[in-house]
């Protein structure tokens, strides 16, 4: 049989994935009708943006995280926002926040190791507008918003 496997992680990071309204229901001990009104009203709403897998990062060959603290050019200073956007860009850039403090954006990277730490920083996160960039390197995570560990 094909190996889809890469190419159905993609999509699963990108959304495509969906709630399961009959396993909602039960937990709940609500029928499936009103589950699904109020799933479909939460969307309209705006108040869920997307469903999406949640992975054991080792066993996609995604096992390395960092925390990327980032320092911007007094040129780039008045809007981190294009930055930001650039590097949202890249696959392996999992979120960017603008932050306020000693460091003007927090970035969390995911890739299959340090040497493709090494290759993104090098290439991607090294640019015109950064001026100083701290790595913080996860051990292990602990606790997530998304699933019980």
């Amino acid at each position: 049989m094909k190996d889809i496997q890469p190419r159905l992680i993609d999509l699963f990071k990108k959304g495509y994935c969906t709630p399961q309204i009959a396993v909602i229901a039960k937990k709940l001990k609500e029928p499936a009708t009103t589950i699904h009104y109020n799933i479909k009203r939460l969307e309209k709403e705006g108040a869920i943006k997307a469903y999406k897998a949640v992975f054991d990062y080792k066993r996609i060959e995604e096992g390395f995280c960092a925390f990327v603290l980032i320092s911007l050019s007094p040129d780039e200073y008045g809007n981190p926002e294009k930055i930001a956007k650039e590097l949202s860009r890249h696959h392996e850039i999992e979120s960017v926040d603008i932050a306020t403090g000693d460091w003007e954006m927090i970035v969390k990277v995911r890739t299959k190791d340090q040497d493709a730490y090494y290759e993104l920083v090098k290439n991607v996160i090294s640019r015109k507008g950064v001026i100083k960039i701290k790595t913080l390197t996860s051990l292990k995570q602990v606790k997530t918003e998304f699933v019980e560990l």
